[in-house]
């Protein structure tokens, strides 16, 4: 394999803060790195220095002479005279780049839904960072650097990426190397094959591990032991050393000066503790039986234009949701995943009671107490004058977490914030401080209901697993709207989609299935979201050149209203499953009554398989 890159005892010092020290690093072909460690550790700063668009304090980085270096950075395209056509091709005629079938794989999984001419002005943040991917990919650099290339994708996107970066970088003798700094854990496995850990806790270290995210962390999690198990002898030394220390005047001869810079040299060995965070669970209040149902709700938005794709109503507005009945119960646990604009902010907004349906209810139970987060973290700014543990003493004065009375300082310490963050007044917090802080905001006031949109953005993978251990024992329901497949798949005992048609559907298969339902409706293009730029193939047993018809109107009518009874009556399985175990549980000694009840959940058992079938084919006709 021929090298590529590589940085020598590079060293880079910011104010009083030593992001990198003696930090030496290579690249070679097929080399697929993913780079991880807290927020503000320096793994931005390691890509500017790779790259060369940032000079180190000391060292230096070498490239290959006529190797070519892209990277992509997390500020948005400002070129704004431009089109996506120039910004993405710049002068190449189409037929030189529109013949690539690599190049086409590019547009159908970044820009099948934009305007090749469409001007950069008209574009949204999540647009301009997907042609600013698009034009990277399409350049194909023999070494790419990528900061948070997942944000502003959804699953389908993030899908087709890893996809993507996997074939041209990790397949049999390629050529050129991927570094990758992202948050995405299920994108760090499926792409990376290794990993560098930046430390960010003052020595300016980068540790290097072999394979994805979930290697890393069995990793990690061994040296930790070791580490614990070498601590562990070192102390029983220092106490050895202290108590020899202490035996009085007899021995204060000449000899404890040597042995008193021996137990100096030990402690001077002492690694500092790692920044560790520490989410603690809040108590909820109670939950009754009725929580959230949404019945036969139908929400509509303006059409921004007339080629997005989705239903619309009489009026020409596009119809989010369309006669949808959603029930939610005491501990459900459920993530939302579905294509862009088809309305999952929306729903949340609906249970939060922050918006109306145009038909149909919300019905509320009596008890809930409905906490949101949102993804806009300007909703601090009201707070900014204040530091952290003001605004969590605002909220509430002392919290009760197991069996002891924190106040706010102690609350925010043991989530992460270290005193010196914790008196910083909020507008001077990084990005992914002030997330935490939403969120220990939210926590505060023990809600039972957690409605969490994008909960993922701005925090490290260390915070990320956190929050994790914090919602895998959170009894209260909880709904969250994520393109993290990681957290979805950990924290959420189901999925549930949005395609973009108006109906919300039940995923038994989970995001795998959501992908699956997705490429059925694209049909010739890759998980990209959006339409696919070339023709569908013709169906089984068409003829040569002859297309296959989609299903008429009156058959998706027939599919969608199949669909919603499927749905319908999948979840009286769920719930009446939930009590023929609730029953087995209560008697398990009563071997007839238990025999009666579980030859009645193989039933439907049975019964739910053939109706998720059946769900897969309507839905194929619905689209």
């Amino acid at each position: 394999m021929a090298h590529l890159l590589g940085a020598d005892g590079i060293a880079l010092t910011i104010g009083t803060r030593t992001l990198l020290k003696d930090v030496s690093l290579g690249l070679d072909d097929g080399d697929r790195i993913g780079v991880v460690g807290p927020n503000g550790a320096g793994k931005s700063t390691l890509l500017r220095l790779l790259a060369g668009t940032q000079a180190p304090d000391a060292g230096r980085v070498t490239r290959v002479g006529g190797s070519r270096l892209g990277m992509l950075v997390q500020r948005d395209v400002d070129d704004d005279a431009a089109t996506i056509r120039d910004l993405v091709h710049g002068d190449d005629a189409t037929h030189e780049w529109a013949s690539d079938a690599r190049i086409r794989s590019v547009h159908a999984g970044l820009l099948a839904d934009l305007d090749l001419d469409q001007p950069a002005t008209t574009l949204s943040g999540g647009q301009r960072r997907r042609v600013a991917l698009a034009a990277l990919l399409v350049e194909d650099p023999d070494v790419l650097l990528l900061d948070e290339p997942t944000n502003h994708l959804d699953v389908e996107g993030v899908a087709w990426l890893a996809e993507h970066l996997a074939a041209r970088y990790g397949r049999p003798g390629a050529t050129g190397a991927l570094v990758v700094v992202t948050h995405d854990r299920w994108f760090l496995d499926a792409v990376c094959s290794r990993t560098w850990e930046v430390r960010g806790d003052g020595t300016g270290g980068v540790d290097g591990y072999d394979g994805g995210y979930a290697a890393y962390i069995l990793a990690r999690a061994e040296r930790a032991r070791q580490a614990a198990t070498a601590a562990e002898k070192r102390n029983n030394l220092l106490r050895k050393e202290l108590a020899w220390l202490k035996r009085g005047a007899p021995a204060r001869t000449s000899k404890p000066k040597f042995r008193l810079d021996a137990a100096a040299a030990l402690i001077d060995d002492e690694p500092p503790p790692r920044d560790t965070l520490e989410l603690t669970q809040m108590a909820t209040r109670r939950l009754g039986k009725d929580v959230l149902d949404l019945e036969d709700v139908t929400v509509t938005v303006p059409a921004r234009d007339g080629h997005e794709a989705g239903p619309r109503d009489a009026a020409g507005r596009r119809v989010l949701l369309d006669d949808v009945t959603w029930r939610l119960g005491p501990g459900d646990r459920y993530g939302v995943v579905g294509v862009n604009g088809a309305g999952k902010t929306t729903l949340l907004s609906l249970l939060a009671g922050r918006r109306e349906p145009e038909s149909g209810r919300v019905r509320r139970g009596k008890t809930v107490h409905v906490a949101e987060l949102t993804q806009d973290v300007g909703e601090l700014d009201d707070v900014g004058h204040l530091t952290a543990v003001q605004v969590v003493d605002r909220e509430k004065r002392t919290v009760v977490v197991d069996g002891k009375e924190l106040t706010a300082g102690q609350l925010t310490e043991r989530l992460g914030f270290t005193r010196e963050r914790a008196h910083t007044i909020v507008r001077d917090l990084s990005g992914g401080e002030r997330r935490r802080l939403q969120l220990l905001r939210l926590l505060v006031s023990e809600p039972n209901v957690l409605l969490l949109d994008e909960p993922t953005n701005d925090l490290d993978t260390d915070t990320l697993a956190a929050v994790e251990d914090l919602l895998d024992g959170w009894p209260g329901t909880l709904i969250v709207v994520s393109h993290d497949r990681y957290l979805l798949e950990r924290v959420c005992d189901r999925q549930w989609a949005l395609l973009g048609d108006g109906a919300l559907r039940d995923l038994p298969g989970g995001v795998e299935q959501y992908l699956e339902l997705r490429r059925a409706a694209v049909p010739g293009a890759a998980a990209s979201g959006a339409p696919s730029t070339e023709p569908a193939a013709p169906a089984p047993g068409a003829g040569p050149g002859v297309t296959a018809s989609g299903p008429s109107a009156a058959e998706v009518r027939a599919a969608k209203k199949e669909i919603s009874r499927i749905e319908r009556r999948l979840a009286r399985i769920a719930d009446e499953e939930n009590t023929l175990h609730e029953q087995i549980a209560a008697d398990p000694t009563d071997y007839t009554a238990v025999a009666a009840l579980d030859e009645r959940l193989r039933a439907l058992g049975a019964e739910k398989e053939e109706l998720e079938m059946a769900w897969l084919e309507s839905a194929e006709v619905a689209g």
